[in-house]
């Protein structure tokens, strides 16, 4: 069969492989994408220089002359600012996030130590928000208007606003200094998990049942659903049958940034339960000056925002074809 085909699965209509609009959106994220990144590691680049001297604010007061030249060297700070950025961008391209000054190892292996404990955490976060977020945003759809509507909703919006070390050491007081049922710090087994990914999911929680709220309310207005109640069909029934598959669309692509949020925005809640991860690791950065790992880690931020940014923009342009066409 031709590459051109349409199929069809689960009444979602995927795109051609020949359909010009879908490539011509691809590649116009993509270029986005690369553009953000570029900006990123050019005004990482020069905010270091601008912030002061590094090398002198990496080395004690008492260092000699011959220890700033030297380390001023092995930084490649002793070259023309031009030259700098040039060989900066150039190892970026190649991978190369310079040499960690405090652990002795490219900033690259450092981070990607440190990865799979943001990934565990993220995980877990994300667990937390669909197992509370989709049972309250149906919910609240199913009792639109009602005392259990605005109970629910004034519930998830007080946890998006609370802030995250506030929030991690109150689960800390509560759960492990009061009732000693949880590990406060830390990485280990599950329980070590359980604070931290609440802490860190709060927040998505309210993003994501709000969402599927307002995406159910709309759907259980459609005319296939009130022929589907005609039919004697309860509201639950009709919410797992209909409402949840055609309302998922826009709940899937906040999923899918959040995830994004969630990988990236964690250092606050990793340093509150001392988590080994990138984020944690971030701070360490800034407490050691360590500017080439501090660089490494922005990057390393940034570019899990925009990668996760770009694959949910592309998924969602593959399903739904007014977006690549708009």
């Amino acid at each position: 069969m031709s590459g051109d085909l349409t199929a069809r699965s689960g009444g979602l209509t995927l795109p051609r492989i020949g359909d010009r609009a879908l490539w011509s959106f691809v590649g116009r994220r993509i270029g986005h994408a690369v553009l953000v990144l570029f900006c990123v590691a050019t005004v990482s680049f020069f905010l270091v220089r601008i912030s002061g001297d590094p090398v002198r604010q990496m080395l004690p007061p008492d260092a000699t002359a011959a220890q700033e030249t030297a380390l001023r060297a092995q930084l490649g700070l002793d070259q023309p600012l031009l030259g700098q950025y040039v060989s900066y961008m150039t190892g970026l391209l190649h991978l190369d996030l310079g040499q960690s000054l405090f652990f002795h190892r490219p900033a690259f292996d450092v981070i990607a130590e440190r990865l799979p404990a943001t990934v565990t955490l993220a995980a877990g976060a994300l667990v937390v928000v669909l197992v509370v977020a989709i049972p309250a945003g149906v919910v609240s759809a199913l009792r639109r208007g009602t005392a259990t509507d605005t109970t629910v909703m004034a519930a998830v919006l007080v946890g998006q606003s609370a802030p995250a070390f506030f929030v991690g050491i109150l689960l800390i007081l509560v759960f492990a200094v009061n009732l000693q049922m949880l590990p406060a710090s830390g990485m280990g087994g599950i329980e070590n998990l359980v604070l931290p990914a609440v802490t860190l999911g709060l927040y998505s929680i309210a993003m994501v049942a709000r969402l599927l709220r307002s995406s159910l309310v709309d759907v259980l207005g459609e005319d296939y659903i009130r022929t589907a109640r005609a039919k004697g069909l309860t509201g639950w029934r009709i919410v797992t049958a209909h409402g949840l598959r055609n309302a998922s669309l826009p709940v899937v692509t906040v999923v899918g940034l959040e995830i994004g949020n969630l990988l990236g925005g964690a250092i606050l809640t990793e340093q509150v339960f001392a988590w080994p991860g990138v984020g944690r690791l971030t701070v360490e950065a800034v407490t050691y000056r360590d500017y080439p790992l501090m660089q490494a880690t922005v990057m390393f931020l940034a570019t899990v925002f925009v990668v996760v940014n770009l694959l949910v923009d592309l998924s969602y342009a593959a399903l739904d074809p007014r977006v690549r066409l708009s």
